[in-house]
């Protein structure tokens, strides 16, 4: 790779490069290694720096790509990091920064590769450049060794056993970034892909047994949250004279692929604003998703989602039943925590909704702790700034508090909770209110911005679901709150209104004009009802059930009265108006009784005698509101993409061309 390679332009003319990528064999055993792999530099962090890098070493990986299945330097290059990592936990223990340093250099240069290899061929293609052997030229050995297996298995044995030290951080980075890399061939298919090579190295043979044990360091590297170590703590440090330990070390050896060859100049306070405080829980976290969203093997569950769901809390010392395989603990207090910190991505939010959807041991923990605005706040944050949010973060979001509230101790315990100064909800100054009341603010919001907005009708459910998962428990509703839901209403009933005289309009034009196609104004009146039914059903169901609990929910409805007038009579409400129309007659006959010029405090007064004089018989009892969160069919074809889109906006060190991207478009992200 030549010394002083300081200029990216250098790079496709670099000696060691060259012989790398070159018509000549190069033995495993070579001294050629110990130079190629003797280079320190910045790693490439942003898209732009790894854009550069890419272009300015495409030729030489095309060269590679020509002449190795003659010359086999891949495989050799593959066997020399394989015979480094025997030593590499001994390495680590012995403070052996040289060894680790160059074991680090041989994975990152194999990454490279191979994410180059991965984009140009077929995985059959790439799987005979990892099994040749040095045999007469083009012929390849029947019982030759796997190397792309051996190469993963080893990955996964660094990810889990090597100890995570200053020295070993980023040779743990860059062997998850490795795998992730491994399986981006679903990148360059548009389908997705339900038997690839890959697949089948994780999902049996040698890498089967490692599967608990990678899931849970994966996990435990989320919940740590491991900065990256201070700079010169894991590389060389250089002397004030230009010298250094590295050069003592590799005298008259060249040192490497870039000796003096930075990105953006060192220490560039560019690349420096857009590191993530943890770049080893950012890659185990997308490594993680990828592998949990692998779909089954047609006779072979995946493990790794089978891992995921059955793991327990290190407190439960129930042994696990001899059916479930990969089954491993993990303290679920740590858990939690990283959880409720690390919301703001759409990685964190998905391993929530995939943890509480799919682990019942960790939903059945959540559910039970008391601090539960810890998860909550930021979950009702994200729905918040919808507008700031992409599309499939508001929805994981949602369905996240759609699953929380179809258990009645979640809803009952919001109301429980009172939070004091929101400063994020700035419609209105919120200086103490329940986290149930802010809940359903937040959710209320969400259907309305979807109305103006999106207009997603999947969204409005789920929305409206999650409201009547709640109604039953409602409780001390704050009287903003109580507001909204009739605003809601309020706004429900006027597009109801003026769809109807679109449509009667529409009618009559109709009938003098048999050419022009005609809106479908029906199915437009159909949502719009179904939705105000919807409403209606859970205003209902709170006044049914918790009556008593709710006079500002009264007050509303008084104030609004009028709006209702309407739908006593519509064949479509007129039987779930029963309940709110008595109400409505019986507080106003008594507000009217009291006379007029009342206060509000008086009003509320008299809301309450009521409340306690109104016999409970009088109201019609309707079957229970539940709403259960149900996985669509093939859920893969939306989790998967979307898992990569994350992995490719996300990666820490990785870039690909976005127009070799297959799977998605770039504007879907």
């Amino acid at each position: 790779m030549g010394s002083n390679s300081s200029r990216i332009s250098d790079l496709p003319k670099n000696e060691y490069l060259k012989k790398l990528s070159g018509t000549e064999s190069v033995s495993e055993n070579d001294p050629f290694w110990n130079q190629l792999l003797s280079f320190s530099f910045p790693a490439p962090t942003s898209s732009t720096e790894l854009k550069l890098l890419e272009e300015a070493t495409i030729s030489v990986c095309k060269s590679l790509v020509e002449n190795n299945p003659r010359t086999g330097n891949l495989a050799a290059l593959i066997k020399v990091f394989l015979s480094r990592t025997k030593e590499l936990k001994l390495s680590a223990e012995c403070q052996n920064h040289l060894f680790i340093w160059q074991t680090h250099n041989a994975l990152f240069i194999i990454c490279c590769l191979l994410k180059i290899f991965i984009c140009e061929m077929s995985e059959e293609e790439l799987q005979l450049h990892f099994t040749y052997e040095e045999k007469s030229p083009g012929s390849y050995s029947s019982d030759s060794e796997d190397l792309l297996e051996e190469l993963l298995c080893c990955l996964m044995q660094l990810i889990t056993d090597i100890p995570l030290l200053d020295i070993t951080y980023e040779i743990s980075v860059e062997a998850i970034s490795t795998m992730v890399v491994f399986l981006s061939c679903q990148l360059f298919h548009k389908e997705v892909l339900r038997q690839s090579i890959s697949h089948k190295y994780l999902m049996r043979g040698p890498c089967l047994p490692y599967t608990s044990k990678l899931v849970k360091t994966l996990l435990y590297n989320f919940i740590r949250q491991e900065k990256p170590p201070p700079p010169g703590s894991h590389v060389f440090p250089q002397q004030s004279d230009g010298g250094g330990l590295l050069y003592g070390l590799a005298s008259g050896v060249a040192t490497g692929l870039w000796t003096v060859f930075t990105l953006g100049g060192v220490g560039s306070k560019a690349a420096a604003s857009t590191e993530l405080p943890s770049p080893l829980a950012n890659q185990s976290l997308l490594l993680l998703l990828v592998l949990a969203n692998l779909t089954d093997a047609p006779d072979t569950p995946n493990p790794y989602r089978q891992a995921i769901m059955s793991f327990k809390n290190t407190q439960d010392s129930s042994s696990f039943p001899s059916s479930i395989p990969h089954a491993f603990q993990i303290n679920f207090n740590s858990l939690y925590t990283a959880l409720c910190e690390q919301q703001t991505s759409d990685q964190a939010t998905l391993l929530l909704y995939t943890l509480l959807h799919q682990n019942s041991n960790v939903r059945t923990y959540m559910l039970a702790r008391t601090d539960m605005e810890n998860l909550v706040l930021p979950i009702l944050e994200i729905l918040y700034h919808v507008e700031e949010r992409n599309s499939h973060h508001v929805y994981m979001a949602l369905i996240i508090l759609l699953i929380l509230t179809e258990d009645d101790g979640f809803n009952r315990s919001i109301h429980e909770v009172i939070l004091k100064n929101i400063t994020w909800y700035s419609e209105r100054v919120l200086t103490e209110i329940s986290l149930g009341s802010l809940l359903i603010l937040v959710v209320i919001r969400t259907i309305q911005y979807n109305m103006t907005r999106t207009r997603d009708k999947y969204l409005h459910t789920n929305c409206l679901a999650a409201l009547a998962n709640m109604s039953a428990q409602f409780r001390s509703l704050h009287q903003y709150a109580a507001q909204r839901i009739i605003s809601l209403f309020s706004l429900l009933s006027k597009k109801h209104n003026k769809v109807l005289e679109q449509a009667t309009q529409s009618l009559r034009g109709s009938l003098s004009s048999d050419d022009v196609p005609l809106p479908d104004y029906a199915q437009d009146l159909n949502v719009i009802e179904e939705v105000i039914r919807m409403m209606l059903e859970i205003i209902n169901s709170c006044l049914t059930n918790s009556l008593h609990h709710n006079p500002n929910l009264v007050y509303a409805l008084l104030y609004k009265r009028d709006l209702f007038e309407q739908f006593r009579t519509h064949p479509s409400f007129e039987d779930i108006m029963q309940n709110i129309d008595l109400v409505i007659t019986f507080f106003s006959s008594r507000l009217l009784q009291a006379g007029a010029e009342l206060s509000v405090e008086r009003v509320l007064e008299i809301i309450k005698q009521g409340i306690v004089a109104l016999p409970k018989d009088r109201l019609k009892k309707f079957p229970e509101l539940k709403f259960k969160y149900v996985e669509e069919e093939q859920p893969e074809e939306f989790f998967i993409p979307y898992v990569w889109s994350l992995v490719y906006n996300s990666a820490v060190g990785l870039y690909w061309n976005p127009q070799d991207i297959q799977l998605f478009t770039m504007d879907s992200n």
